[in-house]
């Protein structure tokens, strides 16, 4: 799969029926050595239902094409959805891999409302099967701190206060000269055109330096950012620190025989604005910054095919499960 280029019409054509389902998800996770969820001891366990290959009665009664392998080293029973975030979904393995082919491929992203309607799924189902494909986008937890050169900029996401009703009932708790936007900081290391980006509370030295610091290792990095006043603070802590001062216009600058510039964070923003305006409309802040990982994710793999970044999510399903109730923080 992530040899060859795959459309979407080709990806449904390789999967007519359930079964074919399991097979390509065994093949895009496990490249046919099987790895036990349950003790981590790979290519030692066997196949054993359905025994027909095809279908199986279950107790209930109904069918199930679900193909389950019996670990050899711990004994226990495992599928290849066990341990990732498809598992205890009821959704079919077919629907979940067309609409993972679909957010990989789509570089403005994919709204729950499209997918509701073209799988014909409940919103509710549509909005959590896609907040489960982003926490498969979500950065590796042990991800080494960035080195080199890193550019860094902050943005605002949200709508202008200015562009509100005076009968918004936000309207009425907000300190004038003041908005409720929600400021985002963005990373981008410049050899490898890797982001990461992040919600923060505030754009002053010490949130920056300190979100700066979780991230980034200061002192074997050069930092360039734009000229604002609290990188001063962040600068005591990198190796070396570069500017542009785009209030006088300038946007790129002449260093060491070099061109110093921020604009792959800039143009960066512009796709998350775009994406965010064009195809959800709103994003609440409570789960803006599963968005940003999945823009970070679609940024920092925009070179590759979109066969390949499907096989890079995949690879990332395991260990990332997300139920419903905390996602929603107990509220339905």
């Amino acid at each position: 799969m992530a040899k060859q280029e795959m459309s979407i019409s080709k990806l449904a054509a390789s999967i007519p029926t359930e079964a074919d389902a399991y097979l390509k998800l065994e093949e895009l996770r496990w490249d046919g050595h099987p790895i036990c969820p349950h003790c981590g001891v790979k290519d030692q366990a066997w196949y054993i239902r359905p025994l027909n290959g095809t279908s199986r009665k279950t107790r209930t009664g109904s069918m199930s094409q679900r193909r389950v392998w019996k670990c050899g080293a711990c004994r226990k029973q495992f599928s290849v959805l066990t341990g990732t975030i498809f598992q205890g979904s009821k959704i079919p393995v077919r629907t979940w891999l067309l609409v993972v082919f679909e957010m990989c491929a789509s570089k403005n992203g994919v709204s729950a409302r499209e997918i509701e309607r073209k799988y014909e799924l409940t919103a509710k189902t549509a909005w959590f099967m896609l907040h489960r494909i982003r926490e498969a986008m979500r950065r590796e937890p042990l991800a080494g701190l960035l080195r080199g050169t890193v550019m860094s900029d902050e943005s605002w996401i949200g709508g202008t206060p200015a562009n509100r009703h005076r009968s918004d009932p936000r309207e009425k708790v907000r300190q004038p000269g003041t908005t409720d936007k929600t400021p985002v900081l963005s990373l981008i290391h410049h050899e490898t055109r890797e982001v990461r980006s992040r919600v923060i509370p505030t754009v002053d030295g010490e949130t920056l330096a300190d979100a700066i610091a979780e991230q980034v290792d200061g002192s074997r990095t050069e930092l360039w950012t734009d000229s604002s006043k609290p990188y001063i603070t962040v600068a005591k802590d990198m190796r070396g620190h570069q500017s542009v001062d785009h209030a006088a216009g300038q946007y790129v600058k002449r260093v060491n025989g070099g061109r110093m510039t921020t604009n792959a964070v800039e143009g960066f923003f512009s796709q998350l604005k775009r994406s965010i305006d064009g195809t959800h409309h709103h994003v609440s802040k409570t789960h803006l910054s599963r968005y940003l990982d999945q823009f970070d994710f679609m940024y920092s793999l925009c070179k590759q095919t979109d066969s390949a970044r499907m096989h890079a999510l995949i690879s990332r399903a395991a260990g990332r499960r997300l139920s419903y109730k905390p996602l929603t923080g107990g509220n339905a």
